[in-house]
């Protein structure tokens, strides 16, 4: 089945893949095609034509005729022309603060499904003030976080909440994400960082958003007061896991996006609802050593970026954008979510999410690929929500359904009272 926004019902492609030529987007388009069905009409797109024909001429001959759109992330015009093209468009090109409000304002304004992978606050909050009203007007859906960063985290808890619900057990109270990875850090994440960094020097008034754990709620006012809920800074031992944990790195992004979806679903998941994402680290007096150590480790790296004068050798040592782990590498990564809930009555909830796969290479380019396929086939079975999004709130048990099918885990289930 199909679905497109107000007036997309006729376009001359179905997808359009944005930032083909960068190194996740040419693993994105290798997913798509081996995984789009026949007859999904694909294109790739980016700033340069030539770099694009050798993307597809990697890729296995069902893709050989794949249109090839060239289109500069800083041409409103070009952009425009582009989403009225596709019904949707799936883009790999940040950091998005500084490249992608113009493609997603043009999505929205064509009527035209939107899929990213950003990790940065401060965008998402800047695309819901600027897009969420026209997107909502032209049916379009316009989905942040569509890799590692943050379906999992955003899924695991709307499983949660579906099962509490279907047992009569309330809403969700106390609830922690611990996450366990292999995996490479992406440059990409790094350059986003950068940008957020750089907009906070630029505006000291974005320091307030950046850190507000609620910042991306469409109704502020509804939330907690700020110190309501904090995210986790310091190194504890957890009882249940018998796990040290601490920060973990991308816990401040995940469990806003996680928040939006509470907020954007009325609220749902309960009034007690509290959330956050940490790292396990391991048992004993070596997971504890590890934890103080990358925690440690976390806080020098963020000042280093953060400081003009340490910036350049920051730079020199980080991850490059474009850059990423070789096949090998990427196969032998792997991710493991585990999020645990007492609600309302008491009992007690587990849900696992996790692959097989570098988590920000390989994973993200199955979970984008699969949410792409979600908004371009499963029209008859997504929510009726339009506007900026979240995963769980744009795709559901759809996206759950293909993930799973795809070899994921997603399971949910019931671990005693409290």
């Amino acid at each position: 089945m199909t679905d497109a926004g107000a007036g997309a019902a006729d376009r001359e492609h179905d997808v359009v893949v944005y930032g083909a030529t960068g190194f996740v987007g040419r693993l994105l388009a290798a997913e798509l095609a081996q995984r789009a069905p026949d007859g999904l009409r694909v294109a790739l797109a980016g700033r340069s034509e030539r770099r694009l024909g050798d993307v597809r001429a990697g890729l296995p001959d069902r893709a050989r005729d794949w249109p090839l759109l060239a289109a500069d992330a800083a041409d409103p015009e070009a952009l425009a022309a582009l989403a009225a093209s596709t019904r949707v468009v799936v883009t790999t090109v940040g950091p998005y603060a500084r490249y992608g409000l113009k493609l997603a304002r043009a999505c929205a304004e064509a009527g035209t499904h939107y899929a990213d992978l950003t990790g940065e606050v401060l965008f998402v909050r800047d695309l819901a003030d600027a897009c969420d009203e026209t997107a909502r007007r032209t049916g379009a859906r316009l989905v942040n976080a569509c890799g590692y960063d943050s379906i999992p985290s955003d899924l695991a808890v709307h499983l949660l909440h579906q099962r509490a619900a279907a047992d009569g057990a309330g809403g969700l109270c106390d609830t922690t994400l611990l996450a366990r990875a292999k995996g490479a850090l992406s440059g990409g994440t790094i350059d986003s960082a950068r940008a957020q960094a750089d907009a906070v020097r630029a505006d000291r008034s974005r320091l307030t958003a950046l850190f507000d754990p609620y910042a991306l709620s469409p109704d502020r006012a509804a939330e907690p007061r700020p110190g309501g809920e904090r995210d986790p800074r310091e190194v504890w031992l957890d009882r249940d896991t018998g796990q040290w944990v601490g920060p973990f790195v991308m816990g401040v992004f995940n469990s806003r996006i996680v928040r939006r979806s509470n907020a954007l679903l009325g609220h749902a998941y309960g009034p007690r609802f509290r959330y956050r994402e940490v790292s396990g680290y391991g048992r004993g007096a070596r997971g504890r050593r590890r934890a103080l150590a990358f925690t440690a480790g976390l806080g020098l790296a963020l000042r280093a970026m953060a400081n003009p004068r340490t910036r350049p050798w920051f730079d020199r040592l980080a991850p490059k954008p474009g850059e990423g782990p070789d096949e090998a590498a990427r196969a032998a990564g792997w991710f493991r979510m585990e999020t645990r809930t007492t609600t309302e009555s008491g009992r007690r909830y587990l849900a696992v999410v996790a692959a097989q796969g570098d988590p920000g290479y390989a994973a993200t380019a199955v979970m984008l690929a699969e949410s792409t396929l979600c908004l371009a086939r499963d029209g008859d079975r997504l929510p009726a929500a339009t506007g900026v999004l979240t995963p769980a709130v744009a795709m559901g048990d759809a996206l759950v359904d293909r993930l799973r099918e795809r070899g994921l885990t997603l399971t949910v289930e019931e671990v005693g009272g409290a």
